[in-house]
């Protein structure tokens, strides 16, 4: 097991980088950081009236899954390709085609169109978070990188609140297009930021691009992710499309595993895995993305649904957690910096998440806003004291040459573990919704359509009263039991981060000068 700090190359000097320098190529990589972060909210705020122009209901998660597929399944390419071709000719690359994804899809005329345009966005929007980690990995230190860490968990912050207000606003006032408009100023400036302010010291080297490899494993994440959408909803989990993508899913897998054996050079070396940093970090990663949508994408819905606030104003009431996440992820970063201490904080940051994840299972109907905001503080908490940390922990401990296709790796195995708790959790929801509707509203069936049961809620609001209360309590249970499933996932995150080495964190970083054009 590797469990020492890579060393530099000989000879590496510290980065030379003003801190003036550093806070220009930071606002170069929060604008791309913003372009992803604030497509996965503004676009949920829109999707009824794009379903009312565009027809297509039955193909509506789509939108959201086609995004998704991509942006998981691109993120390990892009890691390895920066490694090979530079990091600033990437993270360019991810811009522009998030932008001609954004393009495409502000002018599709059909759901089928809508959907394969947002695949585009998502194979930009895989590149774009990936390349920021992995740049603040090249021109910062370690033990430098924690006091900047605040200024990427704003970036998350501010677009989750301002996500859902100007997809309303663009809803109400221009039209739903706007909400992919809205991209290209933005990326633009990100581009001509990029431009101005990234500079990296070029590196050429003969190489070779493992593109079989990186098809295989985007198939063989696509078909595993499938079966996770559509099982138990459109399809049923014994059927033979669930059962055939199951089947290619581990074929495709497998077939990627020997390829990464064979490849002069894989997009995934498996020699990585030797060293326990980047194994656990990515373990840790996958479940505590799992167990993280197991709060976050399931609050708006208690929130509208069962306390009964709006769409908009349940965007704005995630302010609590956003906030806890912020707090503790600067709090964090400058205490790193400090003493140059890591582990710590992901293992009091997991307890408190599964202890957010326990308070959420408490609430119900009676939940009044102020508890249900304090109780989210403490989930975002335990978020900003995990995530950023690994990410830390992971670049510290591989060497220049795997620094893009590690921090990629790590951040993958998050997204998978996001995409798959979605899917988990959502298939929880749906199975306890049935049940506590059939013993809370028995025959109930009969008399009124079970989409107008589950259907928005603006349409739960308008039942009788003697329906509408049991369905909210209904939609109660459900909601928390998928916070409870969530817990356990939260503690095997705390067990994995338990044994994860503490390797003494550099004080060099792999830039010493800013010389790439």
């Amino acid at each position: 097991m590797t469990d020492t700090a890579a060393p530099l190359p000989a000879g590496q000097p510290a980065t030379s980088m003003t801190r003036r320098d550093i806070l220009l190529v930071f606002v170069s990589l929060m604008l791309g950081m913003f372009l992803a972060s604030l497509d996965q909210t503004i676009v949920a705020t829109a999707l009824p009236t794009i379903v009312g122009e565009l027809g297509g209901l039955e193909h509506l998660s789509w939108v959201v899954t086609s995004y998704l597929l991509t942006s998981t399944a691109s993120s390990p390419l892009y890691g390895k390709l920066s490694d090979l071709y530079g990091r600033k000719l990437m993270f360019q690359t991810a811009i522009t085609v998030f932008l001609a994804g954004s393009v495409l899809s502000g002018i599709a005329q059909s759901m089928g169109q809508l959907i394969a345009f947002r695949a585009v966005q998502g194979m930009g929007a895989g590149g774009l978070i990936v390349m920021s980690q992995t740049i603040i990995g090249d021109i910062l230190s370690p033990r430098e990188r924690g006091r900047y860490q605040g200024y990427m968990g704003s970036v998350f912050a501010v677009s989750s609140i301002s996500g859902p207000l100007l997809g309303g606003f663009f809803v109400d006032n221009l039209s739903w297009r706007w909400v992919f408009y809205i991209n290209l100023p933005i990326g633009l400036l990100a581009l001509l930021a990029t431009a101005r302010f990234l500079h990296l010291p070029a590196r050429r080297r003969e190489h070779s691009v493992d593109y079989l490899g990186a098809a295989l494993l985007v198939s063989g994440v696509s078909a595993a992710l499938l079966v996770t959408v559509w099982g138990g909803e459109q399809y049923a989990w014994g059927s033979p499309q669930i059962i055939g993508l199951a089947v290619a899913a581990v074929v495709l897998l497998g077939l990627f595993l020997f390829q990464e054996k064979r490849a002069e050079e894989p997009i995934l070396p498996l020699r990585l895995f030797r060293n326990r940093v980047f194994t656990i970090t990515s373990s840790g990663g996958f479940i505590v993305g799992l167990a993280m949508f197991g709060g976050i994408v399931f609050l708006p819905l208690f929130l509208q649904v069962v306390i009964g606030v709006s769409a908009t104003n349940s965007g704005l009431l995630l302010v609590p957690l956003m906030a806890g996440m912020l707090t503790t992820s600067i709090v964090t970063g400058r205490r790193i910096s400090a003493h140059g201490r890591y582990k710590r904080y992901p293992i009091a940051g997991m307890a408190t998440a599964a202890i957010g994840l326990f308070l959420f299972s408490t609430m119900g109907p009676e939940t009044s806003l102020v508890t249900a905001s304090a109780f989210m503080l403490v989930f975002g908490a335990g978020l900003g004291l995990t995530m950023q940390v690994l990410v830390i922990a992971v670049q510290n401990a591989v060497s220049l040459e795997d620094l893009g296709t590690a921090t990629s790796t790590t951040t993958f195995f998050r997204s998978l573990g996001g995409s798959f708790g979605t899917a988990l959790f959502g298939a929880v929801m749906s199975s306890r919704l049935t049940t506590e509707i059939g013993r809370l509203l028995p025959g109930v069936e009969e008399s009124v359509p079970v989409g107008d049961l589950t259907g928005s809620p603006a349409l739960i609001a308008q039942l009788p009263d003697q329906i509408r209360e049991p369905l909210i309590q209904a939609f109660a249970n459900s909601i928390t039991d998928v916070f409870l499933v969530a817990i356990p996932f939260a503690v095997i995150a705390l067990l994995l981060v338990l044994i994860l080495p503490e390797l003494p964190l550099r004080e060099t970083a792999h830039v010493s000068a800013p010389t790439e054009l």
